[in-house]
């Protein structure tokens, strides 16, 4: 249980999570794990930044025993609310009781509604300051990035921004470090927490980095509190998040369909078969076969989305129905998209299709495809048309 040094005087002090395999109520899967992120700032006066998860408390806490008694601690900082990040401060304040709880009014209300505890709490204003002695944490409001009580802490003397979720990744690992790990992981993880975190709000993301570049603050490490520590190159994550943020993707399109008896899936693999003619990079996923979070994660960095259903009751299969819900609730930018299915005697499930893509704001191009029964020679090859013609609206845009 030993602390990892970030800079001299500062430490994390946090806890990883091997086996935790869904989070936020099973709306995303963590296969690789994750980690809780906890700093301790050990100064003329000892600030602890965020605590964890409450199962691992006793991690945190004989850490920071490594380094200090706990009992000197006068700051926690509260960046977030949420419980992966606070839930250990009431048993950090029975070590250490006479610490001062630091965060917004919003922080406040959400500790106290969650915890019912009548604490020392201290309201920071947007851009406020309190000095350690050689460091000083300045504070900065990130509301809804992502609750309404999110904050993030910087020491100017180090350029050290602690963001709390923000640049996170659900990445468990014995390495604290961007340049320790594989590079190739370490994003595919950023690009999935953001997608699937952040994506709604993107336009957010996109203001609050703007403040941050128009303060002329010299960010040299982000240490978020999930994951790793970006300390090589923090510059790197901050334009992958302004690109996630304005939609920006690659020539790539995603098919994801359930079929009931084959023949939606026959139709999948010939519009495949379309859009691979033309040269351009395309997935196939179905469900529920394939985790919607990884198919998120996917559409983040993809311009064109192809769903797929056969109809049941005038419907979509219900398997699909958690994965269009979910785009409803993410309203992803600079998207095409178009539908497909089989039917018998009665459609349907097209029609359901594009009215829930249009919901998500996703623009649906036309027309979409339905074949009666089986698909036969002629139909495949409007399949192969289908998706032949689909991305070539891709590519003009």
């Amino acid at each position: 249980m030993q602390p990892v040094k970030v800079l001299d005087g500062v430490y994390w002090v946090g806890a990883v999570d091997w086996d935790i395999r869904n989070f936020h109520g099973f709306t995303y899967s963590t296969r690789r794990g994750t980690t809780y992120n906890s700093y301790l700032i050990v100064d003329k006066k000892t600030a602890l930044i965020d605590s964890v998860y409450r199962p691992f408390t006793e991690e945190m806490i004989e850490r920071i025993k490594k380094i200090i008694d706990p009992s000197r601690i006068e700051y926690i900082i509260a960046n977030h609310v949420e419980k992966d990040h606070s839930s250990a401060i009431s048993e950090i304040l029975e070590l250490a009781p006479k610490a001062k709880i630091i965060g917004t009014t919003q922080c406040k209300e959400g500790l106290e509604k969650h915890y019912f505890g009548d604490w020392d709490f201290q309201i920071v204003k947007n851009g406020e300051e309190i000095s350690l002695g050689n460091r000083k944490l300045k504070f900065i409001h990130a509301p809804m990035l992502h609750w309404p009580d999110s904050m993030f802490t910087f020491i100017e003397k180090d350029g050290l921004l602690l963001p709390n979720d923000a640049f996170g990744q659900h990445l468990a690992t014995s390495k604290r470090f961007d340049d320790e790990v594989d590079s190739n992981i370490l994003m595919e993880e950023a690009a999935k927490y953001y997608a699937v975190i952040l994506w709604p709000l993107s336009k957010l993301v996109i203001k609050k980095i703007e403040d941050i570049q128009q303060l002329g603050l010299k960010i040299n490490i982000i240490a978020p509190s999930h994951g790793i520590i970006w300390r090589s190159d923090p510059i790197k994550i901050i334009k992958s998040y302004l690109g996630w943020a304005k939609g920006d993707a690659k020539d790539k399109i995603l098919v994801v369909y359930d079929t009931m008896w084959g023949s939606t899936e026959k139709m999948a693999r010939a519009i495949i078969e379309g859009i691979n003619s033309k040269g351009i990079e395309t997935v196939l996923f179905r469900l529920p076969f394939t985790d919607i979070s990884d198919i998120i994660k996917e559409f983040l960095e993809a311009k064109g989305l192809l769903v797929g259903s056969s109809t049941i009751n005038n419907g979509i299969l219900h398997t699909l129905a958690p994965f269009l819900e979910e785009l409803q609730g993410l309203k992803p930018k600079k998207k095409i998209a178009t539908a497909f299915g089989s039917y018998g005697w009665g459609g349907g499930a097209v029609k359901d299709i594009e009215e829930k893509l249009k919901k998500a704001g996703i623009t649906v191009t036309s027309p979409s495809l339905t074949v009666k029964w089986v698909p036969n020679k002629s139909e495949v090859r409007k399949c192969i048309e289908f998706g032949r013609d689909f991305a070539e609206k891709m590519i003009r845009g």
